[in-house]
């Protein structure tokens, strides 16, 4: 049987309509403006480890990873970013900090973009002239980068703290003097651990200007707070259409940010969905083993391109509606699995052939889908 996995006939509903913003390039990725909101993330690997860090960018460009950066500490560093930058699949950012020459190190090695932290960089001030010129020769774009760990002393001084108010006032400010020499084609970022204290920082900023927003919630912490965290601050922030560009910091490999970003923003219809597992928490009517069966549905499934919604349903309440509005589904109970697609059973099977027959069915109907199939619109339910 075929599968139609067409996109519906209108845009999926959004929560709000994006700020506008300008645009800029960040390499072959547009930010701002009326582009996608893109993901980010960071190697871990030593940058002087060229094959290592090579080879988690591409792990991170296959997760679906839209920008990548890497750390620039040293002048080691520094000499081999024009390796990374030519070899990579995506556009490479280097982090700058405390040395500005390794910013125009950066631009000289193609980068494509180059991030400052203005508060811990020798005598910033006196070297924006310089570097947006070199940027503007070489058409790099830069992110001034504000963190609450690391604020020019001068805020620290006025605020006490890294309110919201500084963080602004401190992005502002760097803001100005890049437009004082004509340069404009930057983003920006105020980011702080609390995700409060963020989200308003955000707000503030995005008031007061109409430059790409580069989202963050600094140091979140481990995988599990660190995705609550940053889908909570996103999505207040998302939900109202500030934020041109993500990346979400766990202490967790890189692949594990891209992997949270991305779902964030498919779930605020932000980006065209892929695969998406429907599954119940389980209750006491639950006659199967739900969390296994999800989980071992979702192990199977990783990795599959094409759109689907997937249902795992447990019990006869909600299964058999479920899994009838998913493209495929499970309906179990009694010891065995109906198995549903597009509405319709097509067959029953034993409790222990369910995963393997929804593996095989989905394999099945990714193979048949038509090419150039729109990303995004059929949905797997697991419940």
């Amino acid at each position: 049987m075929t599968v139609n996995l067409g996109m519906p006939a209108a845009p999926p509903p959004v929560l709000a309509p994006r700020r506008p913003t300008r645009q800029i390039k960040v390499g072959k990725v547009l930010v701002g403006g009326d582009a996608p909101i893109s993901v980010q993330s960071m190697t871990t690997t030593k940058t002087t480890d060229i094959n290592g860090t090579l080879q988690q960018i591409a792990e991170l460009t296959a997760t679906g990873c839209d920008i990548v950066r890497v750390a620039v500490p040293s002048q080691d560093d520094a000499d081999v970013l024009h390796i990374i930058a030519k070899k990579s699949q995506i556009p490479v950012i280097a982090d700058i900090h405390f040395q500005p020459k390794y910013v125009y190190a950066a631009i000289d090695a193609g980068c494509a973009a180059v991030r400052v932290n203005p508060g811990n960089i020798r005598q910033f001030d006196d070297q924006v002239k310089g570097i947006a010129q070199a940027a503007t020769d070489a058409g790099v774009s830069i992110r001034i980068g504000v963190n609450a760990g690391s604020l020019d002393k001068r805020i620290m001084d006025k605020y006490g703290a890294p309110t919201p108010e500084a963080l602004v006032e401190s992005a502002l400010w760097e803001a100005s003097l890049f437009e004082e020499h004509g340069f404009r084609d930057f983003k920006i970022s105020v980011k702080h651990h609390d995700p409060v204290v963020m989200v308003r920082a955000y707000e503030l900023l995005s008031d007061a200007c109409d430059y790409p927003l580069h989202l963050g919630v600094t140091e979140a912490g481990p995988s599990f707070q660190g995705t609550i965290k940053s889908a909570v601050a996103f999505g207040a922030l998302l939900s109202k259409g500030i934020g041109d560009t993500i990346r979400v910091s766990l202490s967790a490999p890189p692949a594990k940010e891209v992997k949270v970003g991305i779902k964030i923003l498919e779930s605020l219809n932000l980006r065209p969905r892929q695969l998406e597992i429907v599954s119940c928490p389980s209750c006491g009517r639950a006659q199967v083993d739900v969390y296994t069966l999800a989980e071992n549905v979702t192990k199977g499934l990783e990795g599959l391109k094409v759109p689907l919604r997937v249902a795992v349903m447990g019990c006869v309440v909600n299964g058999p509606g479920e899994a009838r509005e998913a493209d495929l589904g499970v309906a179990s109970g009694n010891g065995k699995g109906q198995i549903f697609v597009k509405g319709k059973v097509i067959k029953t099977v034993p409790e222990d052939q369910i995963v393997e027959t929804l593996i095989a069915e989905a394999n099945r109907i990714a193979e048949e889908a038509p090419e150039g199939s729109p990303e995004g619109a059929p949905l797997v339910s697991v419940s």
